[in-house]
């Protein structure tokens, strides 16, 4: 089976200016690689219509799946849904469905403009279901238009996977080593070339203060022999080298 891939777009000037720290990538990742879909890319753009046209369309066309996060809630710069509208170049317009679910939700007389806002998306566009705040995402095509509320994105993320193609579960291998990386390059390489249905690699570390550091190998495919047999070399060329 050939490799399914995807991507994050992240849409949130409160990301990029530090003032939110985005944790929905490594929940997003985790998920992805129990489904044996590959996260290729992630982007972060503001809320700005014109670069979010851009990188969706982009983003669209390169990769099985993309992955929307933020910007479809009821204030004037939730302009995702808006966005992701004229990329597909649909017309943006209340979904009726959405719109019910809305108002039997809320006492009458509190569905006010904000909340009918939410209900708005690309026309053709399919929800995703909110069990904790109601309000809806959606998706149209290959895109998945998810909120940036980490504890509401995560609640929604199962009631797509039924949607998408998955393969084998990603599975990972880590090595940690006090050999610099450096030392240990080339023979990772090495094995990565024996290799080549894994995915090795490394990031270094190192304590200014103890002057001690080395290197966490990751090895992770779809083939858990392949994965142990690399891991097992990995070890292997460690103790050769004189590491631990």
């Amino acid at each position: 089976m050939s490799k399914i891939t995807s991507s994050i777009l992240i849409i949130g000037n409160e990301v990029l200016s530090g003032r939110t720290q985005d944790i929905n990538v490594q929940f997003i990742a985790k998920e992805l690689s129990k489904l044996g879909i590959n996260l290729s890319e992630v982007r972060i753009v503001t809320d700005n219509k014109k670069e979010i046209v851009i990188n969706l369309n982009q983003l669209r066309k390169k990769y099985d799946y993309v992955f929307t996060t933020g910007g479809i809630g009821p204030t004037h710069d939730d302009i995702t849904s808006e966005s992701i509208s004229e990329a597909f170049n649909v017309e943006y317009s209340i979904n009726s469905e959405a719109y019910n679910i809305l108002k039997n939700f809320y006492p009458k007389g509190e569905l006010n403009e904000g909340r009918i806002k939410m209900t708005k998306m690309p026309k053709g566009a399919r929800l995703i279901k909110n069990p904790l705040t109601v309000a809806p995402g959606f998706y149209i095509e290959n895109v998945y238009a998810l909120p940036g509320v980490p504890k509401i994105m995560q609640t929604m993320f199962p009631n797509i996977i039924n949607n998408l193609n998955i393969s084998d579960p990603i599975i990972s291998e880590t090595v940690h080593t006090n050999l610099f990386e450096s030392i240990i390059a080339k023979s990772l390489e090495e094995i990565q070339n024996k290799f080549n249905d894994c995915e090795i690699g490394s990031y270094p570390n190192f304590d200014y203060k103890s002057n001690i550091g080395g290197v966490n190998i990751v090895i992770s495919g779809k083939n858990i022999l392949s994965v142990k047999k690399a891991k097992d070399e990995v070890i292997k060329i460690i103790k050769k080298m004189g590491g631990k």
